[in-house]
């Protein structure tokens, strides 16, 4: 093992490499019951979904562990479960099947521009003030996801914010509202809310401590305390519902649909949906290509997970083969894809929940390889695992969100050419619940302030496509 994962070279132990690896696995375990939701409403069985899940995040962990020997997770991402349904589905009208065709070809290109050396070209074309932006965008991300996940903020609207619905069987399935929402801290007069913050008590006492293990600790006490408050209830589970025998014989309705008749068989039928068939590929493809690109950035630069030969290999993106680990994840992030659209689920891509592992004292690829196996007995105890609620993850990743804010040290807030991209980058990410949105946002204000300065000699030649390429994308979406 130690040969295998090098874990004395990386200041790592196999006890700390679990408890990083049940700490992400906790963290991101939400993935596993809010997917098939999402994506059953397009018409795809939830059951099928579940194990389609599991099997996607299985592969993708694992090759990301073995492969690439660098403690970060996979699975079906959210967002872009969301655009499969929501928008390629329920509004430009494909089948679920031809949705599924699109996600693998996406993967396909995941791969070419992997391979060719496209997404090391990127990375090297961002600049320093960029990453560091980057990285503590993410941090706000994170920390937003465990405030959210805890129920401490609340939202108000009227009914003429709701600009469209989703109605099915006289249930509403989603709202989207106009700017009109307003948050607000959530009243503490109901379990749950009351149990999120003292989770994150609990949690900050122990990660100020110093305590080995605090996070995962800190999830453990909150779920036991969650028991008494009338929030975590064993009698809840239903063992025959979510039972494997059920799952398996549902997945051969998912499993290869995606070239059947329905899915690639009938995706390029009509000539004249060409265009936007194209058009919806390349929006899958920039949003999970970008939030890759900045969880790698963001979480593995400060924590040392990339080395400086990691960094030279960026510098040096015309190298071929796969000689560092920068290279192997970047890999094992692109194969993930098409590996999920064939057992029928959405993009499968790197999670930024991965930083809660890193934050436990993850550093090599072991820590994937426990998240994987916990992805999988989670196919066996689903139920158990639904148990441990959200306000006891919520915490980890809030404190997470507060770590990895440190980045912001590093940039020059008094020089607003840096300044305002940089903030610009780092909002959007949690404000818009999307790394690739802030990535869009503080790559076009940075172009746009070097053009107003006369300085576009020191826009790489990368940045001016990856901009052009963001703003085709809001363009396509805005048509969609």
């Amino acid at each position: 093992m130690e040969k295998l994962f090098k874990l004395k070279e990386n200041g790592t132990t196999v006890s700390t490499e679990l408890m990083a690896g049940v700490t992400t696995f906790f963290a991101m375990s939400y993935i596993l019951f809010v997917n098939p939701s999402i994506l059953s409403s397009a018409g795809m069985p939830f059951q099928a979904v579940f194990l389609a899940t599991i099997i996607a995040s299985v592969i993708g962990t694992l090759v990301m562990g073995l492969f690439a020997n660098v403690p970060y997770a996979q699975a079906p991402g959210m967002g872009l479960n969301a655009f499969f349904t929501y928008t390629v589905v329920a509004g430009l009208g494909y089948s679920w099947q031809e949705a599924l065709a699109m996600v693998f070809i996406c993967g396909l290109i995941n791969i070419l521009i992997t391979v060719t050396k496209i997404r090391k070209m990127i990375i090297r074309a961002i600049p320093e003030s960029m990453q560091q932006a980057i990285g503590g965008g993410i941090g706000i991300f994170v920390a937003y996801v465990g405030l959210k996940n805890a129920g401490l903020l609340a939202f108000s609207a009227t009914g003429a914010d709701v600009t469209s619905s989703i109605v099915t069987d006289n249930q509403i399935q989603s709202v989207a509202m106009g700017s009109g929402v307003v948050p607000a801290l959530a009243n503490f007069n109901n379990a749950p809310v009351l149990l999120a913050v003292l989770g994150l008590f609990i949690t900050i006492i122990l990660v100020i401590k110093k305590v080995r293990g605090a996070i995962l600790i800190g999830i453990i006490l909150t779920t036991l305390l969650g028991i008494p408050m009338g929030v975590v209830q064993f009698s809840s589970i239903d063992w025959q519902a979510n039972s494997l025998s059920s799952s398996i014989g549902a997945l051969g309705t998912t499993f290869g649909a995606a070239f059947g008749a329905e899915g690639l068989g009938s995706l390029f039928s009509d000539s004249s949906k060409l265009p936007q068939v194209l058009m919806t590929i390349l929006a899958f493809s920039l949003s999970d290509t970008f939030d890759t690109i900045g969880t790698f950035i963001g979480t593995g630069r400060r924590t040392g997970i990339f080395s400086k030969e990691d960094e030279m290999a960026i510098e040096n993106a015309n190298t071929l083969g796969f000689k560092t680990k920068m290279d192997k994840a970047l890999f094992a992030d692109a194969i993930a894809t098409s590996i999920g659209a064939i057992f029928g689920t959405s993009n499968t891509t790197t999670y930024v929940e991965s930083a809660a592992g890193i934050g436990a004292g993850g550093r090599t690829g072991l820590t994937s390889v426990f998240v994987a196996i916990l992805f999988a007995l989670s196919s066996l105890l689903s139920p158990v695992i639904a148990v441990v609620p959200a306000q006891a993850t919520s915490s980890a990743l809030i404190i997470v969100g507060v770590m990895m804010l440190a980045s912001f040290a590093d940039i020059n807030w008094l020089d607003l050419e840096e300044a305002i991209p940089a903030f610009f980058a780092s909002i959007f990410m949690g404000l818009c619940y999307s790394i690739s949105y802030g990535i869009a946002a503080g790559f076009i204000t940075y172009t746009l302030i070097k053009v107003i300065n006369s300085k576009t000699k020191e826009i790489s030649p990368v940045l001016w496509v990856v901009d052009a390429l963001f703003i085709a994308n809001f363009a396509i979406l805005a048509l969609l």
